[in-house]
């Protein structure tokens, strides 16, 4: 649930209109088509007034009055023409701004520390991006264009009024403020609901998303029906949300119609009891001036009455923000979106940089437990290390530290040159990382292959997959490289899908390559025949690998030992410890 505190209100809609002036002309037009239409309504009510009095009062015949006639339906084409295209250039602004809230959140994302996106859920993440940002289309295409015609309009055409008759206009300033008064009492309310209804579509979005990648989990723990029950439970939450929004939505639009009407009704009263007698107040008023406040009074009204039927799309506007900064934190500047760059990888030759550690402190991703405590280790250029240390002492976060995937606590130094502040392009052509558990999406084994370097020719990936030892397993399939996978590399076992893992990394050109278990789900023999490669690839290269196994720690130059138990916040500074030099295996 999204906050109430009136000053996060005001930040969100500061934060609504930063959004409108990323557009461009788009959603000008679309807020001036409105007025433009009410400065030709005005003037075909006037002219079908003449016609009208005229023809009744005057006895002129209807062929003399073909030019007004004429003119009345031009008016009322350009009006329409006016109206559509209002409505097309709001539609517009409105994608145009979509898309570029969208690419920053995404832009922030990419952005973010490893631990931001560890502690989130995925489906809650990418629910919020579609959803809660298709939800600001409303209020950009609909909602900003009817509030400044409610804003101007009703005053504009009381003003028009006043001259023909003063009791009308005065009516018209009486009884329209009344609208904006029902409808702001009635957006309270919508508003709270709206944000109730934003959570919950969050939190079924999220869940059917998490629960749909770890689907085979579930099914072969038995908690299939358990987690179908608890979907139909958010999805009945939804609905009763959403039925709590559209209930307010009907209410508010019948009691804003009630008033309108009687508005109306007010105006037509009084221009029937002047023109039998009745009223006295303007006696001198004219049929065809008679005719032209009853054209103008449903249209003094209409503005508001177009705006209150848009009203929800800003309280859903304003939840959706609010979601939105939950989700993300914040809600992104649009101006802050880098335009795409190439993924082409330079041909240069690479350089060897090692790293230098010192006074490193790593904690938890919650920060309650130390990992390590004033660490510092020095890695030359061009060598080969392994990371030895027992499950949850630390290797895998102290990779994801070099590699700048987790903020760091101490100074980490690549070659001469500080860690933290390496431009992101640089730092990623330069070092590679392959985590324990890569990622594989659903195609080809080539099209995930490519992934490392999306212009590699056939050859490459070929050379690449050999290398990695891809072919002893695709040889076997019946389209090769070309053969496709489900999502997460389904249809591979865990040592085929490191592999292909291992074949994207020999696309990059790195300097410094770190690996987490690479060979943790392979046999004997395989894992050889990879280390063999593996060892081939990073020759000239600076080498760091997290590993149990004795037969890749015995390939490298030399090897470093995290020891300390993770579970215990009060031990005794653990810091890295060189072993003996070893011979390659």
């Amino acid at each position: 649930m999204t906050s109430s505190n009136p000053d996060d209100r005001k930040a969100q809609r500061r934060t609504l209109s930063r959004l409108g002036h990323t557009d461009g002309p788009a959603l000008r037009l679309a807020m001036a088509a409105p007025l433009l239409g009410g400065v030709l309504l005005v003037v075909q009510a006037f002219v079908l007034a003449q016609i009208l009095g005229r023809t009744l009062v005057e006895g002129e015949l209807l062929a003399s009055l073909w030019p007004l006639v004429g003119l009345a339906l031009a008016l009322m084409l350009i009006r329409a023409g006016i109206t559509a295209a209002g409505e097309r250039w709001g539609i517009q602004a409105a994608e145009a701004i979509k898309q570029m809230l969208r690419l920053s959140l995404f832009d922030d994302l990419m952005a973010k520390p490893l631990d931001f996106t560890a502690s989130r859920s995925s489906g809650a993440l990418a629910a919020t991006a579609l959803e809660q940002v298709e939800a600001l289309d409303g209020y950009f295409a609909r909602y900003l264009p009817a509030m400044v015609a409610a804003s101007v309009l009703p005053l504009a055409f009381s003003a028009v009024v006043m001259p023909v008759d003063w009791v009308a206009g005065l009516l018209f300033l009486l009884t329209a403020p009344l609208i904006p008064v029902f409808m702001a009492l009635a957006g309270w309310g919508a508003e709270a609901a709206t944000k109730a209804q934003a959570g919950a579509l969050t939190r079924l979005s999220g869940r059917f998303a998490d629960r749909l990648r770890g689907i085979l989990t579930l099914k072969l723990m038995g908690r299939a029906e358990a987690e179908t029950h608890a979907i139909v439970e958010a999805s009945e939450e939804l609905r009763r949300r959403t039925l709590s929004v559209l209930r307010i939505a009907f209410l508010s639009s019948a009691v804003l119609e009630f008033f309108a009407a009687l508005g109306v009704a007010g105006i037509a009263l009084y221009v029937g009891l002047t023109f039998i007698g009745y009223l006295t107040v303007n006696p001198e008023l004219s049929l065809a001036g008679g005719l032209f406040l009853l054209l103008m009074a449903p249209e003094v009204y209409q503005p508001l009455r177009v705006l209150a039927a848009h009203y929800h799309d800003r309280a859903a506007a304003l939840a959706a923000l609010g979601e939105i900064e939950r989700q993300f934190e914040a809600v992104p500047e649009g101006e802050t979106i880098r335009p795409a760059t190439s993924t082409a990888r330079t041909t240069a030759p690479h350089k060897a940089i090692g790293f230098a550690v010192s006074g490193l402190r790593l904690t938890t991703p919650d920060g309650r437990v130390p990992l390590l405590l004033d660490t510092s280790v020095e890695i030359a250029p061009g060598e080969h290390v392994a990371l030895l240390g027992t499950s949850g002492s630390g290797k895998s976060t102290l990779l994801e530290t070099l590699a700048r995937l987790r903020p760091a606590n101490g100074t980490i130094l690549l070659g001469d040159r500080l860690l933290a502040s390496l431009p992101e392009a640089q730092l990623r052509a330069e070092l590679a990382l392959l985590g324990q558990r890569p990622r594989l999406f659903a195609g080809t084994i080539a099209q995930n292959i490519r992934l490392g370097r999306p212009d590699a020719g056939e050859r490459e990936v070929e050379a690449a997959a050999l290398r990695a030892c891809v072919t002893d397993f695709a040889g076997l399939l019946p389209n090769w490289l070309d053969a496709r996978i489900g999502e997460g590399g389904l249809g591979l076992s865990a040592g085929e899908a490191s592999r292909v893992a291992l074949a994207r990394l020999y696309l990059l050109d790195p300097s410094v390559v770190l690996l987490d278990e690479p060979t943790a789900h392979l046999d004997s023999v395989t894992e050889r025949r990879v280390i063999e490669g593996l060892v081939d690839f990073c020759t000239g290269r600076t080498l760091l690998v997290a590993t149990h196994s004795p037969i890749l720690a015995g390939a490298m130059q030399r090897s470093l030992r995290l020891a300390g138990e993770r579970l215990l916040p009060s031990i005794a500074p653990v810091r890295a410890v060189a072993e003996p030099r070893r011979e390659r295996a």
